[in-house]
């Protein structure tokens, strides 16, 4: 008996919390640039700036991630992110300029991306009040994969079908089809193109 209503209290559970997200998604989809069909952010989230990020279709952003375009960024300051794309939970988008992240991008957790780093150059502020620097946009293409706890620098372009694996440090633009790895990444491995049907590798 207890093993049977400790299930049905999990599948109750877990009816809810989808329930409520769904729900959640719904409500807030029209502060945003765009909100696509079957979308949905995880609960608890943080968002900043919503009406310039851009969510498209299928896309799944899962607990504990902040969304941000930052209040000082121009108007025409933007983050988007493709169809199908889904982003575990912990991950930070930050947006002073653009992030544009393709279709059916695989996020893992505590992924980090950002356009912009803080200014420190003064000795006589705390780096919390210099503000930022080094704005440059980023892109992860379509069909892209980042491993758990990567870290993206300004200006980076992640190619299409790249794999970055976990805990690197991108810092440079990663080639299409390619395994980057390390701190900074770096290309250990580059996949090949399909030829009669039967995909290589180099």
């Amino acid at each position: 008996m207890q093993k049977v209503l400790g299930s049905a209290s999990l599948n109750a559970y877990a009816l809810w919390v989808r329930a409520r997200n769904k729900s959640f998604s719904l409500l807030v989809s029209g502060a945003f640039a765009d909100f696509g069909s079957h979308s949905v952010l995880d609960l608890p989230i943080r968002l900043a700036g919503a009406e310039r990020i851009a969510i498209g279709s299928r896309v799944y952003v899962g607990a504990g991630s902040w969304l941000q375009v930052l209040s000082s960024a121009p108007s025409e300051a933007r983050l988007e992110i493709g169809d199908g794309t889904s982003m575990a939970g912990y991950c930070v988008f930050s947006t002073a300029q653009s992030i544009k992240v393709g279709r059916d991008v695989a996020i893992a957790r505590g992924v980090y991306v950002a356009d912009h780093a803080h200014a420190y150059d003064d000795p006589t502020k705390p780096i919390s009040e210099q503000g930022i620097a080094g704005i440059a946009p980023v892109e992860i293409a379509d069909g892209a994969w980042l491993g758990e706890n990567v870290v993206v620098f300004p200006g980076v372009r992640i190619g299409c079908g790249a794999v970055v694996s976990a805990n690197s440090v991108v810092a440079k633009d990663v080639p299409d089809r390619s395994l980057v790895a390390g701190v900074p990444a770096r290309v250990v491995r580059k996949f090949g193109v399909v030829e009669g049907g039967r995909s290589t590798a180099a």
